[in-house]
């Protein structure tokens, strides 16, 4: 019995283990997403910087991208530590499983040794048939040709979970081998990465001295910048008051500022405002180059910029997505932005700047992810910049709160 008891809180380790060993697994696929995600990134500013090298274009142009391009790396760096952290955890735990493994099979097989050397001298002896025929009664007969069946079974029992225990333990080995040869090639991966963000670190050092020595004329750059931001966020106001007074005529209301919503409306504004912090992004790939609001400039502290919403580079070529179900309002050709689709989701408005191409019209019916246009692409800077905003009314939201891990 005390075998037994043993045997089973042996198998209830093992299957917390392989429970743990399940979670773990998600974490490292997780893991492993994120870090192909990161040098997707970096792989695409390194070849936004080439274009701008190719072109001889402005220091602060230069400067901007080798900054995200660090912080990319920094994050690179930290995903891929995480990464050989788990594994190192998940080694030691397949170890430890190992050595328990190893214990019970040498003990397994010591009791089956036993049992094989009882049994040979049993039947040398000719004991079974003299056990059987030394009853005292059918019953007790009945009883110790059960006992011998079960002593029996036992045995092969026995000689199954010996063959079962070494199999575990040969795939334990195999998959320890594999997460150490992993491991290795992280931290390889790692070093190389260690040696380009230093490298970076210098040319950033070096083009902000440049930028230092002028930053009066800098700090002009970003402010004529940020006068064109202004326009556009302008003329993308003003389309949505004009959407709105366009959209409220059948109800007979005035209002250029907030939607009169019918029943259907209300309940796809709700449904919009359950997603919040769950909407997927506005492109496949890409990263955030401005955030939302207004904040000091990265690179020249003395100078101020404001964005409605964020912009997002993404691969030339690249798409952009609806994030949530809803209708299209408007397609407009705005000045200096290209074009920018509207779409209504209730009281709820996401917009979509800077598209070369646009594949929806006005009043067609959108759905999650549907690509709604192709994404222009600078000539003089070469970056593919998806201008994305999100109003509930003409209220600007930060979309960082409404998308997924932005």
């Amino acid at each position: 019995m005390r075998r037994y008891k043993i045997l089973n809180i042996v198998l209830f380790l093992i299957l917390l283990c392989a429970g743990v060993n399940g979670f773990s697994q998600t974490n490292r696929e997780a893991l492993e997403k994120k870090r192909l995600e990161l040098r997707n990134e970096i792989r695409r500013i390194n070849e936004l910087r080439s274009t701008n090298k190719q072109k001889e274009k402005s220091v602060l142009t230069q400067v901007e991208d080798l900054s995200q391009q660090i912080k990319s790396t920094e994050n690179l760096i930290k995903v891929t530590n995480q990464q050989a952290n788990l594994l190192t955890q998940e080694i030691n735990s397949n170890m430890g499983k190992i050595s328990s493994l190893r214990k019970e099979l040498e003990q397994l097989k010591e009791d089956y040794a036993r049992m094989i050397e009882k049994s040979y001298k049993s039947k040398s002896q000719q004991s079974r048939v003299m056990f059987l025929l030394s009853s005292q009664s059918f019953l007790q007969a009945y009883k110790r040709l059960q006992y011998m069946k079960q002593y029996t079974n036992y045995r092969k029992q026995q000689g199954e979970q010996i063959k079962a225990r070494s199999e575990d333990l040969q795939r334990l080995n195999s998959s320890l081998a594999s997460q150490k040869e992993e491991k290795e090639k992280l931290i390889a991966e790692n070093r190389k990465t260690r040696q380009q963000l230093e490298e970076n670190r210098k040319s950033q050092q070096s083009l902000m001295a440049t930028i230092n020595k002028k930053e009066g004329q800098f700090a002009t750059q970003i402010r004529q910048r940020q006068q064109e931001i202004n326009k556009i966020d302008q003329q993308i106001e003003e389309m949505i008051r004009a959407s709105i007074a366009k959209a409220n005529e059948g109800s007979g209301s005035t209002s250029r500022d907030v939607y009169e919503l019918t029943p259907a409306a209300k309940a796809l504004a709700a449904d919009f405002a359950k997603n919040k912090g769950q909407l997927p992004w506005p492109v496949k790939s890409g990263v955030v180059t401005m955030q939302f609001g207004e904040h000091a400039h990265p690179i020249v502290k003395t100078a101020r910029i404001n964005n409605n919403g964020v912009n997002i580079d993404t691969d030339t070529g690249g798409k952009a997505r609806a994030v949530f179900n809803g209708t299209v309002s408007e397609v407009q050709l705005l000045k200096g932005a290209n074009k920018a689709v509207m779409v209504r989701h209730g009281d709820y408005i996401t917009i979509y700047d800077n598209l070369d191409k646009v594949y929806v019209k006005k009043g067609d019916v959108v759905s999650t992810e549907q690509e709604i246009g192709e994404i222009a692409t600078n000539r003089s800077t070469g970056k593919t910049t998806l201008h994305f905003l999100i109003f509930k009314n003409t209220q600007k939201m930060n979309p960082a709160d409404w998308v997924y891990q932005m």
